[in-house]
């Protein structure tokens, strides 16, 4: 079962409680077909832990190491993978969709 976004958001407010650097994905935008909707989560740990979903899998691992990124500089990142993209096709986003990701730390 997948988790709600209060069980994401609170997952990421214990990892930072704890000490740890987290990142917060959101799903932003959507175009045919698309895993989850607008508004999916997946929070990050610096230690690579991951709760939550913005894809259904199928680019998780792309975002988990952006986020990776974003804990790290502080900068906040608009993904972006569709059918247009090669890299899209190369992770795995071959459903046909286009999906638009805002990550950023939390603080």
């Amino acid at each position: 079962m997948a988790e709600s976004a209060t069980d994401v958001l609170a997952q990421a407010r214990q990892w930072r409680e704890a000490g740890k650097g987290v990142a917060l994905a959101t799903v932003v935008d959507t175009w045919g077909s698309s895993p989850v909707p607008t508004g999916s989560h997946l929070a990050v740990s610096d230690d690579s832990a991951f709760v939550g979903s913005v894809s259904g899998g199928c680019i998780e691992g792309a975002v988990v190491t952006e986020a990776l990124q974003v804990i790290a500089d502080g900068r906040p990142r608009q993904l972006e993978y569709g059918v247009t993209d090669e890299m899209a096709w190369a992770i795995g986003l071959a459903c046909g969709g286009k999906v638009q990701i805002y990550v950023e730390r939390v603080e």
